[in-house]
């Protein structure tokens, strides 16, 4: 059986599509914006805020933490989410640099 298509790229380009799925939709956006103004949050605060289904908020809140830009903490049946800085910095720092070595040309 053959490489699928995503073998044949690094893993930092893998990384950074899977990180930038996050920030393609705006939903994502949103829910991280408010979460890093927050000291904590708790998901259905994060329902009121974004104006979305509570279901819907945690299928964006699984992707986003997938990458793992989420800490979170269980409190009874609710779980309390802040933004993992240092992971959000590794990202920049990785996006940085694959940038700062590419070389662009112009037309």
């Amino acid at each position: 059986m053959g490489a699928s298509k995503l073998d044949i790229y690094t893993d930092d380009i893998s990384e950074i599509a899977e990180i930038a799925k996050v920030f393609a939709h705006p939903a994502r956006v949103a829910i991280l914006k408010y979460i890093s103004s927050q000291e904590s949050c708790i998901c259905n605060d994060i329902v009121v805020e974004i104006g979305l289904s509570q279901p819907t908020i945690s299928q964006h809140l699984q992707v986003i933490n997938k990458v793992g830009l989420l800490k979170g903490n269980f409190k009874g049946k609710s779980i309390c989410y802040c933004l993992d800085v240092e992971r959000f910095q590794q990202f920049q720092t990785l996006l940085n640099t694959f940038f700062n070595t590419t070389k662009a040309t112009c037309c």
